[in-house]
């Protein structure tokens, strides 16, 4: 599978590392230009590449990078994706921590990826927000091993979904369905389910228990 990584930070670059090893076809962009992530390249056999060139031929597209970037992501970003790409967003809120108060999601009280959504033109597959980056790299587990972890995928678009929930199982994780993109702040920071390393039963019962109220923490 062609896949594109926007973002090559902890889960960006852990990411590249894992897919490139899984045999997938892996480009990967940061904001800093493809002569930065030589190294990586070399490690894993990704091609490094321009943002506005990341999701050219891509089925998967990962963005990984600080919300308060989002808006400054090429026009476009999508558009040399493969028909049906489906576009991983793993990214967080965080207002006090990071980006400041981003009023569309403090006010009309919308989920950071239904912002995200708006932002590229395009739906988004909540996933990889809540994991550990070296959780990535040292807990996949075969299908069925009891101490094979979760991860919540939310979305809109249930045939991407169905691709991202895949991958996640080739990765070494199981998934549960954590319903739409208006669902997703189930998995949002400051929620049981974040950063839970756990199976499916404790992940499912993490979602189910979460409050759509978001913490003082988490607003700006």
């Amino acid at each position: 599978m062609k896949i594109g990584i926007i973002g090559a930070g902890n889960i960006g670059g852990n990411l590249t590392r894992r897919l490139t090893a899984l045999g997938h076809d892996v480009s990967v962009a940061n904001s800093r230009g493809p002569q930065t992530l030589r190294e990586l390249a070399e490690e894993t056999g990704a091609t490094p590449v321009a943002v506005e060139e990341a999701a050219r031929g891509a089925e998967v597209v990962v963005i990984t990078i600080p919300v308060k970037a989002v808006p400054s992501l090429p026009s476009g970003i999508l558009d040399g994706a493969a028909d049906g790409v489906a576009v991983i967003d793993t990214n967080n809120y965080y207002p006090q921590q990071r980006d400041g108060r981003i009023a569309e999601i403090e006010d009309e009280g919308i989920t950071e990826s239904r912002w995200t959504e708006r932002q590229i033109g395009h739906p988004v597959i909540k996933a990889f927000n809540g994991t550990y980056a070296q959780d990535i790299l040292d807990r996949p587990r075969d299908a069925g091993d009891p101490g094979r972890i979760a991860l919540p995928v939310a979305g809109d678009d249930e045939t991407a979904k169905a691709t991202v929930r895949a991958l996640i199982d080739e990765i070494g994780f199981d998934t549960v369905d954590a319903g739409g993109i208006d669902d997703s702040w189930r998995q949002q920071p400051d929620t049981p389910v974040y950063g839970l390393q756990a199976g499916t039963e404790a992940v499912t019962k993490a979602l189910a228990e979460a409050s759509p109220q978001r913490p003082a923490a988490f607003r700006g």
